[in-house]
């Protein structure tokens, strides 16, 4: 695989768990290697300004039935969280440890993560609710949470998250292909157009 598309990604976008769950299918098709970019939203909003939709009430009503609908459309399945917004400052730290020491169980790991969050409603705010999750998904809560007091780990979430902000990511899902940057999961019809014009 000559082509590459890189995912910045966090586990608290709902437009990020949209993406997830098509874009693997999207770089199979097109012979491209997707390469994870685990990073943390809320460093991303406060170093470019940003914000969440979801605080202003009319804009973040309507992003949540767009999201739904384009759930619906591809057959994701998908529920607004009752305990959002999620700190994922931990859960970010373990998407890092993984891809740092044990890379294979990266991609389990998100889609458990994931799919506690935006399909079983989960309040990965809790704790106990978070080691019950990951060890369902057959991973050691214990020694996985230890990983993310690592201060390799830590520095390596801020790196990423730093190294998005220079690229000029303000938001999540955002994609690289070639270079050249799409912000949003309703934008993976650019992304898949983009990998198809670099055979």
């Amino acid at each position: 695989m000559n082509k590459t598309v890189e995912f910045y990604f966090d586990v608290g976008s709902p437009a990020s768990y949209l993406a997830w769950k098509r874009l693997p299918a999207i770089c199979e098709a097109a012979g491209a290697e997707l390469a994870l970019r685990p990073m943390l939203l809320g460093g991303v909003f406060q170093a470019t300004g940003n914000h969440s939709p979801m605080s202003i009430p009319a804009k973040g009503s309507y992003i949540m039935s767009e999201l739904e609908h384009f759930a619906q459309r591809h057959g994701v399945p998908f529920r607004h969280n009752p305990h959002f917004p999620i700190n994922t400052l931990v859960l970010m730290r373990g998407a890092t440890a993984l891809q740092m020491r044990d890379e294979f169980r990266l991609i389990p790991y998100v889609d458990a993560v994931y799919r506690a969050i935006w399909v079983d409603g989960a309040n990965m705010n809790d704790p106990a609710v978070m080691s019950s999750v990951l060890l369902h998904a057959d991973f050691d809560p214990t020694a996985l949470l230890a990983l993310t007091n690592d201060p390799a780990v830590k520095e390596r979430l801020k790196t990423v998250t730093q190294e998005a902000v220079a690229r000029g990511v303000f938001g999540a899902p955002t994609f690289f292909v070639e270079g050249r940057m799409f912000w949003g999961q309703d934008r993976l019809e650019f992304v898949k157009e983009a990998l198809e014009a670099n055979p």
